[in-house]
């Protein structure tokens, strides 16, 4: 092959001038979020289920009190990926974030594997919040003593103690969300976003309630042992909180209907992760502080908490609050795959007629749909451990990309303008970088297998197809 070159060529490592991309493919979306409409969907798609089930889980079995220190020391982790993809955010406003940004920079086949993964890790995403949902929901009737069909109430084989083999059918209630919200997204940028916005604020109050009224229920004599886990505890939930502080990346990949992106998407980066990180910390310290670490519930913990201490009603309004509140995380994924997907469809990597956007409200109804209905399938007929296991090493892996490109394009063509500098370069994301691959190391051999798979399902489709429909290609042939 041939060297590869910023125009262009045979090279698989072949990519467009960052200048290019800039300008290119200029109104195909509608510009229509504000500042804090982006800093919302990045909200959305931090905060979710990593503060009203992870942070007890963790705090239960892994930290005790120091769950608190593990979100710190994931939060600064994350930071430092956050920080690169803010740079690229206002160097490149278009849409499909680290896909994009890694095609840019490193060439297409960086490009290519990122986006294909991303595909896969988006979408699972989705359905494993679907079907968590669905359990809060289940649980929530239960408490009003609303009892529907067993046969809609899970996916086969994942009946409880007591219930029939069998008995299971359908997860619908996740099938519904997912279909709910690829609805939503197909009314247009500007209709979805307030919808979004909402649920956040809503989201926002009740952690809000949770902190202020919790608050006053502190024993301090339960953060004695503060790390009855040992410091290890904390830097090993910290791996798996990790999962809970991320949601940026999804929200970058709308930096094309952002009305000034170069300005606001590196601040809605560095806001959202600054918001959660606060409520996250906050809440940690009201959760343990109300009642000892052995005895939070691993699933619903701040509603189980509360009903301990004699506060049920608030309990309730917590699992309304949740199941609520984390369809926006369901939103901002749904959101970044399928830009990622348009993304890859424009430049050719996959068939133009994936990018084709609705006439009147600009936005990419065909990949939408099928987004929502393949999280739909996995919501409903895969329990939420194999729905989880097609998730976490593309991001991280995303993560690693994000951050070398960022050090490349920095020494490579330092003078373009960048309205946002990642700062201590090339230290910040170095960081970004090595706690990533360390995180990966955590990954069991099943991911990586997995993994491992469609990778090669990928390998096959870009050289089959991709590599000789791309728009680079062609345009080196003409």
């Amino acid at each position: 092959m041939t060297t590869a070159g910023p125009r262009g060529g045979r090279s698989v490592f072949r990519r467009k001038p960052v200048e290019q991309i800039a300008s290119e493919h200029e109104g195909e979306l509608t510009r229509s979020l504000g500042l804090w409409q982006l800093t919302a969907i990045g909200v959305g798609g931090i905060i979710g289920a990593g503060i009203f089930s992870l942070a007890g889980a963790v705090a239960n079995k892994t930290a005790g009190p120091a769950v608190l220190i593990s979100f710190l020391i994931a939060g600064v982790a994350s930071a430092a990926a956050a920080f690169a993809y803010a740079e690229f955010a206002g160097l490149i406003p278009k849409a499909g974030s680290a896909y994009t940004y890694g095609y840019a920079v490193l060439g297409e086949i960086v490009g290519w594997f990122i986006g294909w993964d991303l595909l896969l890790e988006y979408t699972a995403i989705v359905a494993v919040v679907a079907i968590g949902i669905s359990g809060y929901f289940t649980k929530l009737l239960g408490f009003l003593n609303i009892d529907l069909p067993q046969w809609m109430l899970g996916a086969p084989g994942t009946e409880p103690e007591g219930v029939a083999p069998g008995s299971y059918s359908v997860n619908l209630f996740a099938v519904l969300l997912c279909l709910l919200i690829a609805w939503v997204l197909t009314l247009g940028m500007k209709n979805a976003a307030r919808f979004e916005t909402a649920l956040v604020w809503l989201k926002v109050g009740v952690v809000v309630l949770v902190i202020a009224v919790g608050f006053f229920y502190i024993d301090t004599g339960n953060y004695t042992d503060f790390f009855p886990f040992g410091f290890t505890g904390a830097v090993t939930g910290a791996a798996t909180v990790f999962f809970a502080v991320f949601g940026y990346d999804a929200m970058s990949t709308a930096a094309e209907e952002s009305q000034d992106s170069q300005k606001h998407m590196p601040k809605a980066i560095i806001y959202s992760l600054a918001i959660s990180m606060v409520l996250y910390v906050l809440a940690c310290l009201v959760l343990t502080g109300m009642i000892p670490f052995a005895k939070i519930d691993g699933e619903a913990a701040f509603a189980d908490a509360f009903a301990q201490v004699g506060l049920p009603v608030i309990g309730i309004v917590i699992a309304v609050g949740a199941i609520l509140g984390i369809l926006t995380v369901m939103f901002t994924f749904m959101m970044g795959v399928t830009r990622v997907g348009f993304s890859m469809s424009r430049d050719g990597l996959l068939p133009k007629w994936f990018a084709k956007t609705h006439p009147v409200r600009k936005v990419p109804t065909r990949i939408t749909w099928i987004v929502g209905v393949a999280s739909a399938f996995i919501a409903g007929f895969l329990n939420i451990n194999e729905a989880a296991e097609l998730t976490n090493i593309g991001i991280l892996l995303a993560f690693v990309v994000v951050c070398v490109a960022v050090i490349v394009l920095r020494y490579r063509q330092p003078d373009l303008p960048r309205s946002f500098r990642c700062p201590w370069m090339p230290f910040v994301p170095l960081v970004g970088v090595g706690f990533s691959i360390w995180l990966i190391t955590f990954l069991q051999w099943e991911t990586w297998l997995r993994f491992g798979v469609w990778f090669a399902i990928g390998l096959v489709i870009y050289f089959a197809y991709s590599y000789r429909r791309s728009e680079l290609n062609r345009s080196a042939q003409d």
